[in-house]
């Protein structure tokens, strides 16, 4: 039993005269997924129409059983006599698999119809993060002074977007959600692809934030193909694929960091704007603070030079070297008055090795036990 492509010659023809009967199914636009079409006595008799139309599949069913499936788009005429067809465009091995396997139990001695799927892209889903996920934002580095490496600054994201699917597996589609139903529609199972979605999403902002992208926070609006890329290469979207649907499109469309958030990059730009580019010191001072930290021997003579220095500015920036030194952070209220720091004793200096405080008299580094004397 299976589909017959119809002659060219026959289509032209006034299509109710040429067979018994005539099925077809109107365009399924954006929102229904799935129509089951018959006649009106549920049979289809041999030698009826089967019209199948651009971004259509179509299922036969029997009783529960797939008689035969295309995806490919004209007018079929069904023979029951006949092997199946399979005029399937994209779809061959699917519906090949599908005839073997796919049964639902039980059924009337004999009922017949069409299952019309839609094979056309889904568009206008839209999904936003409910809460602010963690994102490791490279765009912010913080420099580590005790291992000489950057770490990212850790931000909480709201992110909103749209995303598209299909319908790419119609079997599984069909025995897992669909079934056998008059009618299945785009928001029977919105809600729950939407919250898989953005589950796939945290996992992707995950990806993004790893020192393999190192993706600015700012920039994610922009990083539609990254985005698409780590979903697959990582099969985030493995709950949606095993319901015979693929993600096609995915864009972000804002991003809104939270109020501590902003607080954070507005602190570090001030720090950075200020006494620091990228967790670096720059300018003389910044040269200064260097050199005495690279001169073994003039480290001690270099570090009380810094130390006037720091003075003369009126003492803001000796808790920034203070706090890059001893590996402590660099933020605004340290630089700003260096409150509970280690200060010199007079005539003392600095440590050459970790640059803590140090009296005059002391033969060792009480931070770091190095000799002095």
């Amino acid at each position: 039993m299976g589909l017959i492509k119809a002659a060219v010659q026959a289509t032209a023809s006034t299509l109710h005269d040429q067979w018994k009967d005539y099925i077809r199914c109107e365009d399924l636009g954006n929102d229904i997924l799935m129509r089951r079409v018959s006649t009106p006595n549920g049979i289809i008799s041999k030698n009826s129409a089967i019209q199948v139309a651009p971004g259509q599949i179509a299922v036969v069913f029997q009783n529960g059983k797939i008689l035969d499936a295309t995806a490919e788009e004209g007018i079929f005429t069904f023979d029951e006599s006949a092997s199946p067809s399979f005029f399937a465009g994209d779809f061959g091995d699917v519906f090949k698999e599908m005839w073997t396997r796919f049964t639902y139990n039980g059924g009337v001695a004999k009922e017949q119809a069409v299952f019309y799927i839609n094979a056309k892209e889904i568009i206008d889903n839209k999904f936003g993060t409910p809460a602010p996920v963690p994102f490791q934002d490279w765009s912010h580095p913080i420099p580590n002074q005790m291992t000489k490496e950057m770490t990212p600054l850790r931000v909480q994201v709201k992110c909103f977007g749209k995303y598209t699917f299909k319908i790419s597996d119609p079997a599984t589609f069909m025995s897992k959600i669909a079934g056998t139903a008059e009618e299945y529609r785009k928001d029977e199972i919105l809600e729950q692809m939407r919250s898989e979605v953005i589950g796939a999403f945290q996992n992707v902002l995950n990806e993004l934030g790893t020192a393999a992208h190192k993706t600015p926070v700012l920039e994610l609006p922009s990083a539609t193909d990254e985005i698409k890329t780590a979903m697959d290469a990582k099969v985030f979207d493995q709950p949606i694929r095993d319901r015979g649907i693929s993600l096609i499109g995915f864009v972000i469309e804002s991003v809104t960091l939270d109020d501590e958030s902003n607080k954070k990059i507005d602190q570090y730009e001030l720090s950075s704007n200020a006494y620091m580019q990228q967790g670096k010191l720059v300018g003389s001072f910044g040269d200064a603070v260097v050199d005495a930290a690279n001169n073994e021997n003039g480290a001690m003579n270099g570090m009380m030079g810094v130390g006037m220095v720091g003075m003369a500015s009126g003492g803001m920036m000796q808790g920034a070297v203070a706090g890059a030194f001893n590996g402590q952070g660099t933020d605004v209220d340290q630089m700003k008055g260096g409150a509970g720091e280690a200060q010199p004793a007079a005539g003392g200096a600095f440590c050459p090795k970790c640059g803590a405080a140090v009296g005059a008299d002391d033969e060792f580094c009480s931070k770091c036990g190095n000799k002095l004397k």
